[in-house]
């Protein structure tokens, strides 16, 4: 509850002009920007670009913003769809895979190293779609009408994205056992 009031306050000095109220609401949301930046395009120098340009991008549209809760809806928002963007983009252009990205130091702590690794190399392997929609649910825990909300697709879709992309995960988890 003291940390919803700080943020609050911070999104209200930030309105008012106060750069360091600014800089509290970026520590405040950094992780979450970079988690769902990293783990869509798995290369931390770019999702750290990507998330520079969305606290640059939330600077510039922080009146259009009414409250605290609104700016973290309007981040990821903003996060995911620049994320998307960029895979399509990048899609047109040669590239090479980086899948040596460390995780970021924030979540959960991984009980099996091997099966973890194992799932977001899987997870990676997803079409685009589907790996954000795991991504916001699983990682930041989303409830499915956030994720429709979050991505603006209808909520049928963002469930059968969902259930779609973890019948690929089973499957292809069940063929990495079985070549063990």
């Amino acid at each position: 509850m003291v940390e919803t009031a700080k943020v609050c306050d911070a999104f209200s000095r930030a309105l008012a002009g106060d750069r360091s109220a600014f800089a509290e609401l970026v520590r405040k949301h950094q992780a979450m920007v970079f988690s769902i930046a990293l783990h869509s395009l798995r290369d931390a120098s770019l999702a750290e670009e990507l998330a520079q340009e969305v606290f640059l991008d939330l600077y510039g549209h922080l009146r259009d913003l009414q409250s605290a809760a609104h700016v973290e809806f309007w981040l990821r928002k903003v996060a995911s769809r620049r994320c998307i963007d960029y895979v399509r983009r990048r899609r047109r252009q040669p590239s090479v895979g980086l899948e040596d990205a460390p995780e970021p130091a924030t979540g959960p702590v991984e009980r099996d190293p091997f099966l973890s690794e194992t799932l977001r190399r899987l997870t990676a392997s997803l079409p685009d779609r589907a790996r954000m929609v795991v991504l916001l649910r699983y990682r930041e825990d989303l409830a499915p009408a956030e994720i429709a909300e979050t991505l603006d697709i209808p909520l049928n879709s963002v469930k059968s994205s969902l259930h779609r992309a973890l019948a690929m995960l089973r499957e292809k988890l069940e063929r990495t056992q079985v070549r063990k």
